[in-house]
C-alpha cells in the first residue's frame, strides 16, 4: 500500500484530500504545518508528499527542500493557490515533481498522483534480483537459473526488470503495454501472454504451474520474488 503524506494547514483541504484518496487504496497521515510534516515525513517513509506551499511559520518551499534533502525518491506535489506563484523552474529547484493549482480538481489530482507514482517506480534502481533458483544481473544482463546462463532478449529483460520493481503488484496487460512497450493504444494484449510465457519456460521451474510469474484471472499478471 503506497504512503501518502499531506502537509496542509486547511482543515477542510486536509479532510478533503484524505475522503480522496484513502478509498483508492492510499494510507493517508495529514498533518497541519511544515514542522509537523518534517517529523512525520522521518517517521513515516511516505511514497508522495502533497504539499501546500504557503504554510505558516517554516514554509512549503523550505519544506519542500528539505524533504528532498532527505529523499531522493520520494515524489513530492505541489498545492498552490495561483499558477504565478510557482514556475517550472522553481518546481525544479525546489526539488518537487509536479503541482497543481486550487481549488483543484479531485480526478486531475488523483491522476497526479498515479503518474508520478509509475515515474517514480520506473526511475528506481533494480540492478541484481534473486528468486527460485534464479539469479539476474541487470547491468550485466546476465541471467542464471541452477548457475547455468540463460537467454534473454532485450524486451525480455525490459518486462522482467519492470516486474522486479513491481513485487507483489497486480499490473494489466494495458499498464505493461504502456510502461514496457510505449503504446498509446492497445489493438491487442497477445504481445504480453507471449513474453510472460517465454519468461515462464526460461525462468520457471515448472512453467505449467508457475509461482513466481502469476496470472490474476480479468486482472492481469503479479511477480512473486
Amino acid at each position: 500500500m503506497h504512503k501518502i503524506l499531506v502537509i496542509e494547514d486547511d482543515r477542510a483541504t486536509r479532510k478533503a484530500l484524505q475522503e480522496l484518496f484513502e478509498p483508492e487504496g492510499y494510507a493517508v497521515q495529514a498533518v497541519q504545518n511544515g514542522a509537523e510534516g518534517l517529523a512525520a515525513f522521518r517517521s513515516s517513509s511516505p511514497h508522495i508528499v502533497i504539499l501546500d506551499l504557503r504554510l505558516p511559520q517554516l514554509g512549503g518551499q523550505d519544506v519542500c527542500r528539505e524533504i528532498r534533502k532527505l529523499s531522493e525518491e520520494v515524489a513530492i506535489i505541489i498545492l498552490t493557490g495561483s499558477p504565478d506563484e510557482i514556475s517550472r523552474v522553481l518546481l525544479l529547484e525546489l526539488g518537487a515533481d509536479d503541482y497543481v493549482t486550487k481549488p483543484f480538481s479531485p480526478k486531475e489530482l488523483l491522476a497526479r498522483v498515479r503518474a508520478v507514482l509509475r515515474r517514480t517506480r520506473r526511475n528506481q534502481a533494480v540492478e541484481q534480483l534473486s528468486f527460485g533458483d534464479v539469479s539476474v544481473d541487470f547491468t550485466k544482463m546476465e541471467v542464471t537459473r541452477d548457475q547455468t546462463p540463460v537467454s534473454l532478449t532485450p524486451q525480455e529483460f525490459k518486462l522482467l526488470k519492470y516486474l522486479a520493481q513491481n513485487p507483489q503488484r497486480v499490473v494489466s496487460r494495458d499498464q505493461l503495454l504502456s510502461d514496457v512497450w510505449g503504446y498509446d493504444s492497445y489493438p491487442s494484449t497477445r504481445t504480453v501472454d507471449s513474453h510472460i510465457l517465454t519468461l515462464r519456460q526460461k525462468l520457471e521451474r515448472t512453467p505449467a504451474a508457475p509461482v513466481h510469474f502469476v496470472t490474476v484471472h480479468n486482472a492481469g499478471y503479479k511477480f512473486v520474488p
